[in-house]
C-alpha cells in the first residue's frame, strides 16, 4: 500500500490538481462560468468519457474501502462493550479482520439513499464529505501526537511541532469547512451525534450491567454454608446454567433456588466462549472445573468455538459436555480434608479436557435404549453401570480404561453423573432486566430504563453454540436495579 500510494496515487493526484489549477488560471472566465463541473471541463473533450468511468470506478472503490472500514469499526466497539450486539459473518477461515455485517449495511444503504434523495444536489453533498473528511484528518493528527510520546517513547516538543505544523493547515480547512455548515455540512455532525449517544448509552448500561454481576455474584462460602444439598431438594438430571462470567455463579443462580429451593443433582455452569481464531482444536474446546467440595456436584465448563467452527446439535453438545466431565472426575486430584481458603483458591482452576473424539487413552461414553448390558470381562476395558431404573429413556455407560485403578470415591461419582445423564438434562437460561433504582435522576431512568433496554431488545441475543432443545430450556427472568 505504501510502494502504490508513493508511486501511483500521490503523484496522480498532484498531475491532476495541478492540471485543473493550470487550465482555470488560463480560462479563468470559462471556468466560473462552469465551476459546477470544474474538474471535467479542465479534461480535454476526447478524454470525458474514459475519465468519467475511471472516476465511477473510483467512487466504488472508496465506497467499498469505507464499507470495510466500518464493519471493522464497529467489531471493536462491539467487542469494547461500546455499541449493541450485531452479527458477524466471518468471510474467510484465513484472515481473521475480514467480515460482514449484515445490519451495519443496511443501514449504510439506507443512509445513502436517504442523503441523496434529501439534497438531490452534489454541491450540498459534497460540503458535508468535506466536513467529514477533514475532521477525521484533524482527529487522525491529534491521535498521532499522541502515539508519538506514548508509543514512540519520543519527546513531548516533537509532537507538540507535528501538531502545530499539520493541526494548523487542518484547522484553516476545518474552519472554511464549518462555513457551509447550513448548506449540507450538518449531516455528518449530526450522524455522529446520534452514534455517540448511541455508544454511549450502551456503553453505561453494559458497564452498570457487569458491576451488577460482580458484585452480587454468589461467593464460595454462600455455598459451602448451605451444605452438600445446598439447602435445596436435589432431582434426578443435569442443570445446564447457561452464564457469561467465567469464574464465581452467577446471581441469577441464587434468584432461582431462593424462590424455587430445587434443583437437580448435578449443576454444570457452562460459559461459552469465541476466540479469534479459525478453528479449537478438539482435544482443547472444554476447560472443566469444580466449585466446592466433590459431593456438592458442582462444575464449572468453559467451551471454546472459534469463528469457522461448526455448531453442533444439542445431543452430540450434551455427549461432548457429559464426556468431558467424566474425564476430569477420573483424571481429578483428591480433594478431602480442604479448607474454605483453598477451595476459595481452587475454584477458577481449569483443567483442560477434549471431547469425545479426542479420548483414546481415557474415558468413553455409550449411550443407547438397550435395557440389559453385560459386563465384559477383566481383560477388556472396564464398563461402570447404572442400576436398571423403570422407564428409563436411555442407558448410559462410562468405558474407563484399565489403568490407573479408579478410586471409590471417583467410582461414586461417575455412577451418579451417569444416573442425572439417564434422568435428562435441562438448560437454564438466565434473561436479565435493567431498572434504574427509585431515587436516581430523571437522566439515568431514561438512560437506563428507556434507552439502553430498547437497544438491548432490538439487538442480537446471545448466541450458543448448539440448538437447545425447547421442552428442556428454562428461562429465568431477574430484574438489575442498578
Amino acid at each position: 500500500m505504501q510502494i502504490a500510494f508513493t508511486s501511483v496515487v500521490y503523484p496522480a493526484l498532484i498531475l491532476a490538481y495541478m492540471g485543473q489549477a493550470a487550465y482555470l488560471s488560463k480560462h479563468h472566465n470559462a471556468g466560473l462560468r462552469m465551476r459546477k463541473i470544474g474538474f471535467y471541463v479542465s479534461v480535454p473533450e476526447n478524454l470525458r468519457w474514459p475519465v468519467l468511468v475511471i472516476a465511477v470506478l473510483a467512487a466504488v472503490v472508496g465506497s467499498q474501502a469505507i464499507i470495510t472500514g466500518t464493519f471493522s469499526i464497529i467489531k471493536q466497539c462491539s467487542a469494547l462493550g461500546c455499541f449493541p450486539k450485531v452479527k458477524l459473518v466471518h468471510t474467510s477461515s484465513k484472515i481473521h479482520g475480514q467480515i460482514y455485517i449484515p445490519e451495519i449495511n443496511w443501514i449504510l444503504m439506507l443512509l445513502c439513499l436517504a442523503v441523496t434523495i434529501y439534497f438531490r444536489d452534489t454541491k450540498r453533498m459534497g460540503n458535508a464529505s468535506g466536513l467529514a473528511v477533514i475532521t477525521v484528518m484533524l482527529v487522525t493528527t491529534c491521535l498521532m501526537s499522541l502515539v508519538i510520546v506514548l508509543c514512540w517513547h519520543r519527546s513531548v516538543l516533537l509532537a507538540i511541532c507535528f501538531i502545530f505544523f499539520f493541526g494548523t493547515i487542518e484547522a484553516l480547512y476545518f474552519s472554511a469547512s464549518l462555513i457551509k455548515f447550513l448548506e449540507g455540512a450538518w449531516v455528518p455532525i449530526a450522524l455522529a451525534i446520534v452514534f455517540m449517544i448511541v455508544m454511549h448509552v450502551w456503553h453505561y448500561g453494559t458497564l452498570k450491567r457487569y458491576e451488577f454481576d460482580v458484585q452480587n455474584k454468589v461467593s464460595i462460602n454462600w455455598i459451602l454454608g448451605l451444605g452438600p444439598s445446598l439447602g435445596i431438594v436435589r432431582v434426578p438430571g443435569i442443570g445446564v446454567i447457561h452464564t457469561e462470567l467465567v469464574s464465581g455463579i452467577p446471581a441469577i443462580f441464587s434468584h432461582f433456588v431462593t424462590n424455587l429451593p430445587a434443583f437437580h443433582q448435578v449443576l454444570v455452569f457452562v460459559c461459552i466462549k469465541s476466540v479469534p481464531i479459525p478453528h479449537v482444536r478438539p482435544e482443547e474446546r472444554f476447560l472443566v472445573g469444580r466449585i466446592g467440595p466433590k459431593e456438592y456436584r458442582l462444575y464449572r465448563c468453559i467451551v471454546r468455538y472459534g469463528y469457522r467452527d461448526f455448531h453442533k446439535d444439542d445431543m452430540e453438545f450434551e455427549k461432548d459436555l457429559v464426556c468431558s466431565i467424566a474425564e476430569f472426575i477420573r483424571s481429578g486430584s483428591s480433594e478431602a480434608n480442604k479448607t474454605i481458603e483453598e477451595f476459595e483458591r481452587d475454584e477458577d482452576k481449569m483443567t483442560v479436557v477434549g471431547t469425545c473424539s479426542t479420548h483414546e487413552s481415557g474415558i468413553k461414553i455409550s449411550e443407547d435404549d438397550v435395557s440389559n448390558i453385560e459386563s465384559v470381562g477383566t481383560s477388556e476395558p472396564r464398563e461402570i453401570k447404572s442400576p436398571p431404573l423403570i422407564q428409563r429413556r436411555k442407558r448410559v455407560r462410562f468405558i474407563v480404561p484399565e489403568s490407573p485403578k479408579i478410586d471409590t470415591s471417583v467410582r461414586e461419582e461417575l455412577l451418579e453423573l451417569m444416573e442425572a445423564r439417564e434422568s435428562g438434562i435441562a438448560y437454564i437460561l438466565g434473561e436479565s432486566y435493567m431498572k434504574a433504582k427509585q431515587g436516581s435522576s430523571m437522566i439515568k431512568k431514561l438512560v437506563i430504563n428507556y434507552g439502553y433496554e430498547f437497544l438491548r431488545r432490538n439487538s442480537r441475543v446471545t448466541t450458543y453454540a448448539f440448538s437447545l432443545p425447547h421442552a428442556s430450556t428454562l428461562e429465568v427472568g431477574m430484574v438489575y436495579n442498578v
